[in-house]
Parts: C-alpha cells; sequence; structure tokens
C-alpha cells in the first residue's frame, strides 16, 4: 500500500514539475540562439565588461532581449550602426555618453616587481597573461585587449597600461 502512494505522489509531483516548466516556457522570454549568434558575431569579443555585462555573449543575449545597443565603447558607432541594421532598430548611433571613451590600450607587467602570485591569471578573459605561480609573468600583447580587469587584480600594482600601437 505504501509503495501505491509513493508511486501516486511521485506522479503528482511529476505532472506539477511539468505544468510548471511548461508555463515557465511560455511567460518568461527566452533568447533566440540564431539572433543571440549573429549579435555576438558582431561585438568585438574582448571580453571587458564596460558594457555592464560580464562579457560579449551576455551582452548579445540581453541585446536580444531588447537591450540598448549602444553600450559597448571598444565597438564604437560602427557596431551600433551594424546592430541597427542587424536588428532593424533606428536608435542613436553614438555610444552611450556614460561609458568610458574607448582607448587602444595594452596591460605591461614591469617583470621587476611582478611577485609571480598568479591574481592577474584569472582576471584576464582572453588569457593573454601568460605564467605560472612563483614566476615572472608577461604579456601577449597580440591577445591584450586592454580591459583593465587585471590591474585591481595585481597586488604589487606591477601591471600599468600603455598605448598601443596602431
Amino acid at each position: 500500500m505504501t509503495i501505491v502512494i509513493a508511486a501516486v505522489l511521485a506522479g503528482a509531483f511529476a505532472a506539477l514539475a511539468g505544468a510548471l516548466l511548461g508555463f515557465a516556457k511560455h511567460t518568461w522570454p527566452t533568447a533566440d540562439g540564431a539572433l543571440v549568434a549573429a549579435i555576438d558575431a558582431l561585438l568585438p569579443q574582448i571580453q571587458c565588461a564596460q558594457c555592464g555585462y560580464p562579457g560579449c555573449r551576455p551582452y548579445a543575449i540581453a541585446i536580444s532581449q531588447g537591450a540598448p545597443i549602444n553600450r559597448c565603447p571598444p565597438g564604437g558607432e560602427a557596431l551600433v550602426r551594424s546592430l541597427s541594421t542587424l536588428l532593424g532598430r533606428s536608435e542613436h548611433t553614438a555610444i552611450d555618453s556614460r561609458l568610458p571613451p574607448f582607448q587602444n590600450l595594452l596591460a605591461f607587467i614591469d617583470e621587476s616587481r611582478c611577485i609571480g602570485c598568479a591574481l592577474c591569471l584569472p582576471a584576464c578573459p582572453v588569457d593573454a597573461i601568460v605564467g605560472a605561480h612563483q614566476q615572472v609573468h608577461t604579456v601577449i600583447a597580440r591577445e591584450c585587449t586592454g580591459c583593465e580587469l587585471c590591474l585591481p587584480a595585481c597586488p604589487v600594482d606591477c601591471i600599468r597600461l600603455v598605448r598601443a600601437r596602431p
């Protein structure tokens, strides 16, 4: 008798869970995968988080759900125009003036001051910093996007940003 009651309760729970999932699917918006991929392909992929999102893909998802398209300083006005064309939006093409202007910078590590703590390694979203624990670190210039995320991670302030060569 206990097994029958358990089976009935399990079935009722499964039916309730299915109903809730069906309701959620039609109630909460989901991002269209193809649209998100198209938007993400236009974004600069430097994962700098200057737009207010933790990377380009989360920003692409937000844009597909109606977020402003002018929040990417590295992409500039050309990106805003491209996104406007893709999405059929006629929005202002200037980058949001509340955002800092994009500067073409690279991280530089003063190797004489680097203590090899490795805290900068996980902070770099594009793996442009190489090194190992208790070893000197360096930056791969062609990979660095100048996002500045490594600066607060360094406890000895041996990382600075320098102007990238054009």
